[in-house]
């Protein structure tokens, strides 16, 4: 039961930034942008929280400095995107590119510096139950966080007016453009959005989940949060059960090289991002499914008309 236990707690907190990440990119895509640069804005958002949270002693002024690091840089996509309708593929990976370089140079000088790790939520009599206690009622606050604004989004989308017209300018923004709503505007903050949940998802690397900078420490975690909006068919609460199952994925392969299973670590390591690729892979020979649930304006640039 400990055993067990210590998997399904390190699989929440190795599953949040991967859904913190994917909620914001989720939205993103919904909107009918295609922004391949989650992995830069995790790296920035890592650094940048890292760095308010060891200057200023808060990890609250850590959190929000991550999520507008990771809205400015994702500004930087939206303009070059929407405004000066730049190739948004390539504008993505020319984004990851940007963000490992500037987290490294910023990043020189807080290396090998541990900050203190974030309190738990600690109800007497209930955190203690096996199992349950540890898993639901001992997690920090961006766990809960997480969980939140994934059902909040969930809600927005399928509730709201605001969330039916960003799904109207995802799926034809020549349409909506013609009913009188500006595109651009509405395409521009939900990058924004995008931008700051990736950088809320880095952040909580370096100051929850280690808590410490080192150089690339996302480690592919912004391809995985794309992979998982494809996984989710851009429905949030697919994208929940998606972000714990990869989660489960990556914290599998620790306990067994730990526990000395006669299989190559390098393979054990290899795990998540194997699984990552059959996922995708099993998914893509559903070819129909996925033009049904993907915004039909998804990457396409818009050019106003009068």
């Amino acid at each position: 039961m400990t055993e067990l236990t210590a998997i399904l707690v390190s699989m929440v907190l190795s599953a949040t930034p991967l859904l913190l990440a994917a909620a914001g990119e989720l939205v993103t895509e919904k909107s009918g942008v295609l922004n391949l640069g989650v992995e830069g804005m995790m790296i920035v958002g890592a650094v940048v929280g890292f760095g308010a949270e060891y200057n200023s002693g808060s990890a609250v002024m850590g959190f929000a400095a991550a999520a507008i690091g990771g809205a400015l840089l994702a500004a930087l996509f939206g303009f070059l995107t929407l405004f000066f309708l730049a190739n948004q593929v390539a504008t993505g990976l020319a984004l990851t590119i940007f963000g490992l370089g500037l987290s490294a140079l910023i990043g020189t000088a807080y290396i090998g510096k541990p900050l203190p790790h974030l309190p738990l939520l600690d109800i007497p009599g209930i955190s203690d139950l096996p199992v349950v206690g540890p898993l639901i009622f001992g997690q920090d606050a961006i766990v809960y966080l997480s969980v939140a604004v994934t059902i909040a989004i969930a809600w927005f989308l399928s509730r709201t007016r605001l969330g039916l017209v960003l799904r109207s300018v995802g799926e034809n923004h020549e349409a909506a453009h013609a009913l009188g709503y500006p595109v651009r505007r509405i395409r521009f903050l939900a990058v924004l959005f995008g931008g700051a949940m990736s950088g809320l998802g880095g952040a909580y690397l370096s100051l929850a989940y280690t808590p410490l900078w080192s150089q690339g420490m996302t480690a592919g975690r912004g391809w995985i949060a794309l992979a998982l909006v494809v996984f989710s068919t851009w429905k949030p609460w697919r994208l929940l059960f998606g972000a714990y199952l990869f989660g489960f994925f990556s914290i599998v392969q620790l306990h067994a090289q730990g526990l000395a299973v006669p299989i190559a670590p390098e393979f054990l390591s290899m795990l998540p991002y194997l699984a990552t690729i059959l996922v995708l892979v099993i998914i893509s020979r559903d070819a129909k499914r996925i033009r049904l649930n993907a915004p039909a304006s998804l990457g396409k640039a818009f050019r106003a008309t009068a």
